[in-house]
């Protein structure tokens, strides 16, 4: 596999569509497809990308709406073939609202809009987006949400811990993860998880932003990479 097709999903009001298809296209040398939220057939493409933004404006509650979009129908038939999916921010409210994943993305602790640097320690190491990296890895992107808490109840939470679902927790530059290193109040300090098969991640900080050393750094092409050479060597797709 030389070069793999990207969809990345195009939603009313989402906005990071054109860097994830930037960080695809013109930094990896994929192809990224920017595919409207009516589009009903996603069988051509290897990874599907849902990115952030504010789909619907996040009327009602974030993700909510987008979540009965016709695309959805065919990213649930994605999911199922076993090919990655790719929730980032908004996109991982989507896919808890599809229960594609569990729990739910709620109001920041501090009610207030956060745009930052943050580090996140590798929790797992052997997902289909984390191969390249370390179990304890720090990694450092960018966050920028409003309503990023991530919660659960205790039942799930402990499914998560168990089944090693947990990917990315939020920590300090040497990888203590402490409530002050937490931007959102996200409970355990999760940033990021992944469902029972291991092929869809759901995470808060945006990888597509950290793909550049001129924007700051490039640790997000490690979770890209990862994609890449899983469906290379034709496990789950």
């Amino acid at each position: 596999m030389e070069s793999m097709r990207f969809a990345v999903l195009v939603f009313p009001g989402t906005w990071s569509d054109r860097d994830c298809q930037w960080a695809l296209s013109k930094v990896m040398g994929h192809q990224a497809d920017l595919v409207w939220h009516r589009e009903g057939d996603l069988s051509s493409y290897d990874c599907v990308v849902l990115p952030g933004g504010f789909s619907y404006g996040d009327y009602l509650r974030t993700g909510a709406i987008a979540r009965f979009s016709p695309v959805m129908a065919a990213v649930s038939r994605h999911v199922e073939e076993g090919k990655p999916v790719f929730g980032i921010c908004n996109g991982f409210q989507i896919l808890c609202e599809a229960h594609h994943l569990p729990g739910a993305l709620v109001r920041n602790d501090s009610l207030q809009y956060r745009c930052e640097w943050v580090h996140l320690r590798v929790e797992n190491a052997e997902t289909p987006f984390t191969t390249p990296c370390e179990p304890g890895q720090v990694l450092t992107m960018p966050i920028s949400h409003g309503e990023g808490r991530y919660v659960a109840d205790d039942a799930t939470l402990a499914k998560l811990e168990s089944g090693n679902r947990i990917v990315f927790r939020y920590c300090t530059p040497t990888g203590q993860v402490t409530s002050a290193a937490n931007p959102n109040g996200s409970e355990r300090n999760i940033a990021g998880i992944v469902n029972e098969r291991g092929n869809v991640l759901g995470m808060m900080p945006h990888p597509e932003r950290a793909c550049e050393a001129l924007m700051g750094g490039e640790d997000g092409l490690l979770l890209w990479q990862s994609v890449v050479e899983w469906a290379r060597q034709g496990v789950g797709v």
